[in-house]
Formats: C-alpha cells, sequence, structure tokens
C-alpha cells in the first residue's frame, strides 16, 4: 500500500508542473490567434486589400458588395474611400483611414475610426479610385445615406437613385420609407419606390400595380421609367413568333421585302445576297472567250441572263452563291417576322401602354395649357406696347412712326438708372415713373413741334414721325453705341413659375402680364373718372363743341399725346427686362403696335386688348405647328391680318373716335 501510495504521489509530481506551465499557455494562444483572426469590415478589408488600393470599375463591385454587407463601420470607410481619403501602409499593406497634418498623415483605424497614430507621407500611399469606381462606390453608400440623420445626405441618396437605380435599392428603399419624419422627403422616397417597384418588382401584379397608381401623372421620370418598357426589337422566326409579341409583321404589308430578307441575314437565316453592282463587276472579272458562265457577252443586258450566267459561276466554284429573286423570296415566305417587347411579360407591357397613353392625353392638355400661356403672355407685351398708340393713334388719328423709339428711351432709361443705382429692384421701381416722366416730356414736346400744325393730315403726319423715328435711332447710336446694353431685372423675377414638367411662365412673363392689367386699370380709370378723360373723350368726338365748352383741344391733344408716350416708356422698361436694349428696339414692336390697334379696333382700349390678345395667340398657334421658322409665323400672321380686315374692316370693336367718320 504504501509502495502505491508513494508511486501515485511521484506521479502527481511529475504531471501538475507539466499541467501548471501548460495552461497559462493555452489562453494566451487562443487570445493571440482571435486578434490575428479580424471579422466583419477587417476580415473583408485584409482580405482585398489589393484590389481596394488598385481599384477598377470593371473587378471590384463585388468587394464593394462584401465592404457594404460588412457590418459597423462600413458606410465610414466607402465615404472616405469615394472622398480619397484611404492609404495604403507600405510596411505591411495595412489600411488606414488618412488625414493630412503638415508633413505626415494622422492615421485612423479604417473599422472603428480610432486614432492609429501617425506616419511619414513617404510611408503611406493614397488609394486615389477614380471616377468609374466612386460612381459604384457611391450607390453602395445609397443604401446608409436614406436613413442618415441628415436631410441633404438622404436627398443626395434619393438623387442617385433616381440617376442610377438598381434592383439592390428596393429593399432599403422601401424600410427607410415609415421612419421618414421629412414630409416631403418621405413624398419624394415614395414615388421613387413606385417607380422602382415599376423596374424590379418580384412579380407582373406588384409592377401592373405601380403603374395604374402614377394615373395620368406626365412626369419625365415616370415616362422615362415606362418607355423601356415598350421598346420593341424587330426579328425574323423560323416558325412562329415566340416571346412577348407587340406586332405581328407581314412583308409587303408591315414591312418591305428588302427589310425582311435584311432581318433573316442578320439572324444568320439567309445567305446575303449579292448586290447588282458587285454581281456586274463579277461577271465582267470572269468573260472567257467572249462568254460568261457559258452565255455569249452579248446577252448580259438581260437581267436575267446575268442571273443564269452568275449561277452558273456558282455551281463551279468560281463566285460566292447567289440567290436568284425567286429563291430569296421563298426564303422570306418560309419565315416568319414581329415586333417583340423588351419587356418579357405581357401584363407589364400592357399596363405600361395604357399608362404611356394616359400621359400622352394629359401631355397634349398640358402642352394646348402651356401654348394658351405663351400665347397670354406674347399677347400682354403686345398690349403693353401697344396701349399708348392706342391713344395717339386709336383716339386722336395721329400716326406716329416714332413711337417704337419712345419704347427704346424708356428701355434706356431704366439702363441709365441701374448705372447709378446698384440695388436692381429699387432701380426698376425708380426708372419705371422716370421712363414715363421723360417720354412724357418728348411726348409733349413733339406733338408741340410737329405734331399740332398736322392734324387730319395722315401722310404728312406719317412722313414726319417717321422722320423723326430715325433721326431718334441715330441718336440713341450716339450715345449708347450699337452694343446692346444690359437691362438687369431683379433677383425675384428670375427663374420661372414651373406648374409640372409641361406648363411653365417665367417670373417675368408674369410681372408684365401684371403691369398691362394695373395700366389697363389706369387707362381706364383716367378716362372714365378724372376730367381730363372727360375733357379727351370730348375733344375726341367733337372738338369744335368741346371748344364751344371752354375746352382748349390743344391742351388736351398735348396731354393725351404725352400720356400715350409715357405709357410706352414704361412699355420700354417692362420689355427691355427680356428683350435686347438696341437703338432698334423699338422697331421690333411698332408694326405689331400698330396691327394690335387696328385689328382690335381703333378708338377703343378693349378692342386693343381683344387684338393684343388675338396677334399673340395666332402667332403662338403658327409657331407651334411651324417651330422651325418663326418668320414664317409672323408672315401667315400677316396675311391672316389682312384678309380678317379684308371681312372685318373696323376691327373686333367697333370704330369710335375723331376718325369714325372716314
Amino acid at each position: 500500500m504504501r509502495k502505491v501510495l508513494m508511486t501515485l504521489g511521484l506521479f502527481l509530481m511529475l504531471a501538475l508542473p507539466g499541467v501548471a506551465q501548460d495552461s497559462p499557455d493555452q489562453p494566451v494562444l487562443e487570445a493571440s490567434e482571435t486578434a490575428a483572426s479580424p471579422s466583419g469590415l477587417g476580415a473583408v478589408l485584409s482580405a482585398h486589400v489589393t484590389q481596394i488600393a488598385k481599384p477598377s470599375r470593371r473587378t471590384i463591385g463585388p468587394v464593394i458588395d462584401e465592404i457594404a454587407a460588412s457590418g459597423p463601420g462600413a458606410s465610414r470607410f466607402l465615404q472616405a474611400w469615394a472622398d480619397r481619403r484611404v492609404g495604403l501602409r507600405k510596411s505591411d499593406d495595412a489600411l488606414f483611414l488618412i488625414e493630412k497634418q503638415g508633413q505626415d498623415y494622422a492615421l485612423s483605424d479604417p473599422v472603428t475610426g480610432a486614432s492609429a497614430g501617425r506616419a511619414p507621407r513617404s510611408e503611406i500611399s493614397e488609394v486615389k479610385p477614380n471616377s468609374g469606381v466612386r460612381a459604384v462606390i457611391g450607390a453602395a453608400l445609397v443604401r446608409f445615406l436614406l436613413s442618415d440623420p441628415d436631410p441633404a445626405k438622404r436627398r443626395e441618396a434619393l438623387t442617385a437613385i433616381e440617376r442610377d437605380g438598381e434592383a439592390s435599392h428596393l429593399a432599403p428603399l422601401r424600410a427607410s420609407i415609415a421612419d421618414e419624419p421629412d414630409g416631403q422627403i418621405k413624398a419624394e422616397k415614395q414615388r421613387l419606390e413606385r417607380l422602382l417597384t415599376i423596374r424590379f418588382g418580384k412579380d407582373a401584379g406588384e409592377r401592373v400595380a405601380a403603374i395604374d397608381s402614377f394615373g395620368s401623372d406626365t412626369g419625365l421620370d415616370l415616362r422615362a421609367t415606362l418607355n423601356p418598357l415598350v421598346a420593341r426589337t424587330r426579328k425574323a422566326f423560323a416558325g412562329e413568333p415566340g416571346g412577348n409579341i407587340a406586332k405581328t409583321l407581314r412583308p409587303g404589308r408591315d414591312l418591305s421585302e428588302t427589310k425582311a430578307y435584311a432581318l433573316l441575314v442578320a439572324a444568320q437565316m439567309a445567305p446575303k445576297r449579292i448586290s447588282e453592282g458587285a454581281m456586274k463587276q463579277a461577271l465582267a472579272a470572269n468573260v472567257v472567250d467572249g462568254k460568261v458562265g457559258g452565255l455569249p457577252l452579248a446577252e448580259m443586258s438581260d437581267p436575267a441572263k446575268r442571273e443564269l450566267a452568275y449561277s452558273a459561276l456558282a455551281k463551279a466554284g468560281t463566285v460566292a452563291p447567289h440567290l436568284s429573286a425567286a429563291e430569296a423570296q421563298a426564303q422570306i415566305d418560309a419565315h416568319s417576322y414581329a415586333d417583340i417587347y423588351a419587356e418579357p411579360d405581357a401584363l407589364v407591357t400592357q399596363a405600361a401602354e395604357a399608362g404611356l397613353a394616359r400621359v400622352s392625353r394629359q401631355v397634349a392638355m398640358m402642352q394646348s395649357v402651356d401654348l394658351g400661356l405663351d400665347g397670354l403672355s406674347l399677347a400682354s407685351i403686345y398690349f403693353l406696347a401697344a396701349i399708348g398708340l392706342a391713344i395717339t393713334f386709336g383716339i386722336m388719328g395721329v400716326i406716329n412712326m416714332a413711337h417704337g423709339e419712345f419704347i427704346t428711351m424708356g428701355a434706356y432709361t431704366g439702363y441709365v438708372v441701374q448705372q447709378f443705382v446698384p440695388d436692381y429692384t429699387a432701380s426698376i421701381l425708380i426708372a419705371l415713373p422716370l421712363a414715363f416722366a421723360i417720354t412724357f416730356g418728348a411726348g409733349v414736346a413733339m406733338e408741340r413741334l410737329v405734331i399740332r400744325w398736322l392734324y387730319k393730315r395722315p401722310l404728312e403726319t406719317l412722313l414726319a414721325t417717321f422722320g423723326i423715328s430715325i433721326a431718334l435711332q441715330q441718336l440713341f447710336k450716339n450715345i449708347f453705341g450699337t452694343q446692346a446694353r444690359p437691362l438687369t431685372s431683379p433677383p425675384w423675377l428670375d427663374g420661372a413659375l414651373q406648374i409640372n414638367d409641361i406648363v411653365s411662365i417665367s417670373y417675368i412673363r408674369i410681372a408684365i402680364f401684371v403691369l398691362a392689367v394695373v395700366f389697363l386699370a389706369l387707362y381706364l380709370w383716367v378716362m372714365k373718372r378724372t376730367r381730363l378723360g372727360l375733357e379727351v373723350r370730348a375733344v375726341t368726338q367733337n372738338p369744335s363743341m368741346a371748344a364751344s365748352m371752354g375746352i382748349n383741344p390743344d391742351r388736351i391733344n398735348m396731354l393725351a399725346f404725352g400720356f400715350g408716350s409715357g405709357i410706352a416708356g414704361i412699355a420700354g422698361v417692362a420689355i427691355g427686362l427680356f428683350a435686347k436694349v438696341t437703338s432698334e428696339m423699338g422697331q421690333d414692336y411698332i408694326v405689331q403696335s400698330f396691327m394690335t390697334v387696328v385689328v382690335g379696333g381703333v378708338g377703343s382700349i378693349f378692342g386693343t386688348l381683344a387684338g393684343a390678345t388675338l396677334i399673340g395667340g395666332l402667332q403662338k398657334g403658327i409657331e407651334f405647328l411651324n417651330p422651325s421658322n418663326t418668320l414664317a409665323a409672323q408672315t401667315y400672321m400677316i396675311l391672316f391680318i389682312i384678309i380678317f380686315i379684308q371681312f372685318r374692316p373696323r376691327g373686333i370693336v367697333a370704330l369710335k373716335g375723331r376718325a369714325a367718320g372716314d
């Protein structure tokens, strides 16, 4: 027993030191193995360090997908990589996030973002992905940015998906909608989710429902999504057409036989036919003893003989085989032809066709509205340019060919004011009354010096005012030069009111429309509610009777002519905001102004308004039908007006005023 115990004790003494020696080392070994075997993002970076350091757009996609799915730190690393803030330490090929600090780089751990010290620039090689690789990285970042706390980052992600959406974006986009706090961004996400569902939905029912949910929406993004679904490819088939058939084609009716045979050649279902020119060249190259293919050379003027000779040469192996017309027709008749949708699912293409039909109807209606707004905008410009002429010509009967120069004078007034008042809003507010005052004074001077001597002598008035027009143009050139001068609109008039993707109108045009309405109201108030208006109407209807009532006709004519000229000056400021301000600016509007007054009815402000609406709408309508030639639109418009006046010489509204008895 003693020997047994002694033996057992000796055994324990020998065994325990080994256990004691081995047991502490084992956990240390396991710890070192764990440290040496990174997981998550670290493992992905270690496995693909070479591809990350020298990326290629063709091969980097799977690596980026692994990084995006690796867990914490992935979005930070991808963003730094896209921003070229990743570096490779040359000594051990380890990747770090880098930031320049003097002559060194501050290093950060790519997984945790923790500081990893500093390194000289010579030890770090910057990783610089090209634009193609950065685009792939950006697509991967989208899933992280969709739920970013920063709204700008979320909008950036939506823009990236709109530009280059993929099926992989659909799930993260759907997941981000419920928790989106911003109502507008949420609506954008929901719309984008439906667009992606149309393209990448898991089944036809889901995609059709997404298409139907847009109704008559005319958005460009919807049309860009639906159009590829109904794209067609024309194909030839050995048997019955297969696939999602858009239309079965019959040679000779739906497509020419030449195109049908070309489809067969493209599909390698028939040999390429030899052209007539190539056949003649081959025959000429194989003339032997006055014969070609066993037939006399003199018979080669007959197409049928040429085909027989060529067939003989082909059988002998001298030339390439050739199909006769009958053989080619047999090949065409032996096959079928159809237009095939690029989208394989028929339910989806039917829904897409119906959706595009709804969109087309809505687009046509919106184009009509847009055309109407364009016509109304042009009408307001013509009305504003002609409202002064409605007084000087319509009421007073003076053919003032210098009316356009008063418009130019007002525009130059606005330009001069902006040279001294840099604030564009304040300068326009100053220029409007100043232009009225200057052109009012010029009109009064012109009436006192020239027009007063020429009443009831329209031909002399036309010649005199035409000469004044030329003189004023030369004066403008001497003062301002021949270069166009800028009349800048205030910042709040920049851009356009965008109703949808089709209908829009610039804020300047809206402002001119409002100004035209204001001056229509001002004109009516002056003519109907003031003593001046009462006296103008009295002098217009019966000058001698008005004079017997104590009204001075000369004074009234002077003020009326000045008032009409002043309104032309204000029109010049408004028109100059969008038109080029040159010495010939008024000539662009003088013809339309006279047409507006004459067509509307001389002497009636409402006739001028109707004439401006008719001419503006007609010109825009003709330009819509023939958009490539605006000069033709003006020519057709003048022809229409000539014909119109033949049937209604007094204009839309009956002639009134001093010229009524002419």
